[in-house]
């Protein structure tokens, strides 16, 4: 898996997460789009890998996480989400509803509210999705 394949995967979980919405399966809608910011997120980290480099083990590792805040953090974006949260205080209200999302969000059942909520984060105004974009 390279970054474009990360980039694609992105834009497709977080239509499907839509798709999910309307169908009113929340619980599905809810993860998904948390998963596109992983998938988001990973293609920033692969950006940072150059070709032919061998890449440090240790953040090879540290990349196979579906920690959110940690993935940020590879990703070197935490520098530029704080001074940007500061600026528009809706990508860090988004940012702060985004990063709640966990891998186990696939075993809890969400509601509307909840699964509408994360994707106007990931996808709305300010969403969180869109800022990563212009970045990757």
């Amino acid at each position: 898996m390279n970054r474009s394949d990360l980039q694609r995967l992105a834009r497709v979980r977080a239509r499907e997460a839509n798709a999910l919405l309307q169908l009113r399966h929340y619980s599905g809608a809810f993860y998904l789009s948390g998963y596109s910011i992983e998938c988001a997120l990973k293609a920033c980290v692969a950006k940072q890998t150059q070709r032919y480099d061998f890449p440090d083990k240790g953040r090879v590792v540290d990349s196979y996480t579906h920690n959110l805040t940690e993935l940020l953090r590879l990703a070197e974006l935490r520098p530029d989400m704080t001074a940007d949260s500061r600026v528009n205080s809706t990508l860090g209200a988004n940012w702060a509803t985004v990063r709640r999302w966990t891998e186990a969000s696939r075993y809890e059942v969400k509601t509307q509210t909840e699964a509408q909520d994360m994707i106007r984060s990931v996808s709305g105004r300010g969403g969180v999705l869109p800022w990563i974009v212009q970045r990757w």
